[in-house]
């Protein structure tokens, strides 16, 4: 997603443990706003875990 709200292809994503840790915690504070009832802040993090899973680990050029 190049040129968009969030630069996946930035330099400091090169990193594997970056990438994970950056989608491992969008998706759990997500779970956790599902789980404290605060829905819709819910379903912007877990939007921006899969996203960002989807550009990091499916999309991503070498």
């Amino acid at each position: 997603m190049k040129g968009g709200l969030f630069d996946f292809h930035h330099p400091f994503f090169d990193p594997l443990w970056v990438r994970v840790l950056t989608v491992c915690v969008c998706m759990g504070w997500g779970l956790y706003e599902f789980a404290t009832g605060a829905v819709f802040w819910a379903v912007i993090f877990c939007g921006v875990a899969i996203v960002a899973g989807y550009s990091f680990f499916i999309a991503r050029e070498k």
